[in-house]
């Protein structure tokens, strides 16, 4: 009797312990897929706003997409801003939209900066050098890579010439954060964790060697968007 209590004892503490590890993986894919839906989600209101008619004219030219549903900027003199962001890339090859891969971005700043503010982004990245920089380690937007605001307005005809073009918007409000000078680099945990192993960026957007099917929405929906144009 003493034996088997003691092996039901032990055979709920092996569980308890393997939930421990357990738990943060699904959690952590969980995370994933919101952050995949809400890039889908801001895109997709992007590409239907009137006032985006420059994005969607020129997304086709794109060779990637990185797209931030959320980022936050917080401060009181000295500050900065953060978030999470996903990038698809356009195959040069097959011509099929591949990703994502996860990053994360951060940025400090020095000023006045009361209270806190959250803003949606989609970046348009046009150039090689651009994308390669994305591959890269780390990369700092604005030294490694130009960038321009994108022009806003039904009827937007400006032309734009930068490496990365980006279109930013904060309640509802055009303009939001100012993305020069923030650092960009692969978030290789959530990448691992998202397709079931070691996968760098480069495994994900040049290789395309590892695929999630919880991602042919957001591919789907860029695929579509650059058809029309």
């Amino acid at each position: 009797m003493l034996k088997s209590v003691r092996r039901s004892l032990g055979l709920g503490l092996f569980v308890c312990a393997a939930s421990a590890f357990v738990a943060p993986a699904v959690h952590a894919q969980t995370e994933q897929q919101k952050l995949v839906s809400a890039a889908d989600a801001t895109l997709t209101k992007f590409l239907r706003d009137p006032d985006m008619t420059w994005l969607q004219q020129n997304i086709g030219r794109a060779k990637a997409v990185l797209v931030a549903p959320e980022i936050a900027k917080a401060g009181f003199i000295f500050g900065g801003s953060g978030g999470h962001a996903v990038l698809v890339a356009h195959g040069a090859k097959s011509g099929k939209w591949v990703g994502p891969a996860f990053y994360s971005m951060a940025t400090a700043s020095v000023g006045f900066q009361a209270g806190i503010s959250v803003s949606e982004t989609v970046t348009l990245v046009m150039t090689d050098k651009a994308l390669d920089s994305l591959l890269a380690s780390s990369f700092r937007i604005g030294a490694d890579a130009s960038i321009a605001a994108g022009p806003v307005g039904a009827g937007a005809k400006s032309d734009v010439v930068a490496d990365l073009i980006a279109f930013s918007r904060s309640k509802g409000i055009y303009g939001g954060v100012n993305l020069d000078g923030t650092v960009v680099k692969p978030n290789d945990d959530w990448n691992a964790a998202y397709y079931g192993k070691k996968a760098l960026a480069p495994d994900i957007l040049a290789r395309a060697s590892v695929h999630n099917k919880q991602a042919d929405k957001l591919l789907a929906n860029v695929a579509a968007a650059t058809k029309k144009k």
